[in-house]
């Protein structure tokens, strides 16, 4: 699944996020945090997660991520990774194509988290900076991403990623993963489906419809059958 979310953050929520990366000292070559796989590919910069700074920005994040309704629906949440911040920009500038870590391991909260779903929220408008656009591969060719800040993209942790030389300007993103409660993605993605019709059937119907009522039941019964919680 590779869903848009747009506006996570408010304009306050994003202003806020802006003001403290841009006058953060905190800032650390990010290839220290990258597996051995990626660490040959991997030139940006990366904030300390254990920094003051870091610490209010993730609790910024994941307060946007729990009142987000499409997230939910989309992700399942069971455990989700600390968001962590990067920097893109002057001689570190790019990440090579690279796959995120099956399971990876949280100094914030000491969890172990099966990264089911990999996410970017982009902090910096698109005219800010040139190139740095978030390339996926797929199947059928490339998939360019690059998003209004505030502005994130969901896709499956599987998926083989980079991020673009960025020419000029600077790009500023959050980046984490998210272990999800339905661990197949086919499953998860039949279940969004389910949620967004009949949200849109509520609309049109009403919410004591009775196949409405029967559909829900029906949504709740497979996310019963398939969930690990």
């Amino acid at each position: 699944m590779f869903l848009h979310v747009p506006k996570l953050l408010s304009a306050a929520e994003l202003n806020r996020a802006r003001a403290l990366l841009d006058n953060s000292p905190y800032w650390s070559d990010g290839a220290t945090s990258a597996g051995a796989q990626a660490v040959h590919q991997k030139n940006n910069q990366q904030l300390a997660q254990d920094s003051d700074t870091a610490r209010e920005l993730q609790e910024l994040v994941l307060a946007a991520l729990k009142r987000d309704p499409l997230f939910f629906s989309a992700a399942l949440p069971k455990r989700i990774f600390n968001p962590l911040f990067n920097r893109y920009s002057g001689a570190s500038n790019f990440y090579g194509e690279h796959v995120d870590g099956a399971v990876l391991h949280s100094k914030a909260t000491q969890q172990w988290v099966r990264s089911d779903i990999s996410c970017t929220l982009f902090l910096s408008e698109p005219s800010e900076y040139e190139g740095g656009e978030l390339v996926m591969r797929e199947h059928f060719g490339e998939k360019k991403i690059k998003l209004a800040a505030g502005d994130m993209i969901l896709y499956p942790g599987s998926t083989v990623h980079q991020v673009m030389p960025v020419t000029r300007g600077t790009r500023l993103a959050s980046f984490f993963w998210v272990e999800s409660m339905v661990r197949s993605t086919e499953q998860r993605q039949m279940l969004f489906d389910m949620d967004m019709q009949l949200l849109r059937l509520r609309q049109q119907v009403g919410e004591q419809n009775p196949s409405i009522i029967g559909l829900t039941g029906t949504y709740h019964n497979l996310l019963r059958l398939w969930a690990d919680v």
